[in-house]
């Protein structure tokens, strides 16, 4: 493998773009509002998500700690996770919130991965997958209010 193709390999980023009719100001607050992102992302999110906090956000499988490093109305907002269950995969993720109009632009980055490291292109790919669905529910729930997710049983 070339230098440069390892260099590559060990630098992954997951990007996203999404174009919303919400405005900025509605969009990082879906982020930013422990109600709000429990209503589109995880399903219980515990603390309060404020700049230099931790707070954990909880889904009916797992419990994820969220060091809040940003939070910059309504532009962007910044947090660093653990992906996996053995907190290996430590990923910070930011969201730019642009006006587009009426609405927004919600560009998402996460990262970095590690493909070279035993386990992590599985946990990139299954991070990419999870993004495109969070942020399909984030559009369903702040441009027409409704929940894409599966009801918990």
């Amino acid at each position: 493998m070339s230098q440069v193709d390892e260099r590559t390999l060990r630098d992954q980023w997951i990007r996203a773009h999404r174009l919303l009719d919400a405005p900025p100001e509605r969009v990082h607050r879906a982020f930013s509002d422990p109600d709000e992102l429990s209503s589109w992302f995880c399903r219980a999110v515990e603390g309060s998500l404020l700049v230099g906090a931790r707070s954990l956000l909880t889904w009916s499988d797992r419990r994820i700690a969220a060091d809040i490093l940003e939070s910059e109305p309504p532009t962007r907002f910044r947090f660093r996770w653990s992906l996996a269950r053995d907190a290996a995969v430590v990923t910070t993720v930011s969201v730019t919130i642009d006006r587009n109009g009426y609405g927004s632009r919600v560009t998402l980055e996460d990262g970095p991965f590690d493909l070279t490291l035993p386990g992590m292109a599985q946990a990139y790919g299954e991070a990419a997958v999870a993004w495109g669905e969070a942020l399909a529910n984030l559009r369903a729930r702040v441009d027409f209010g409704v929940d894409l997710r599966r009801p918990v049983r």
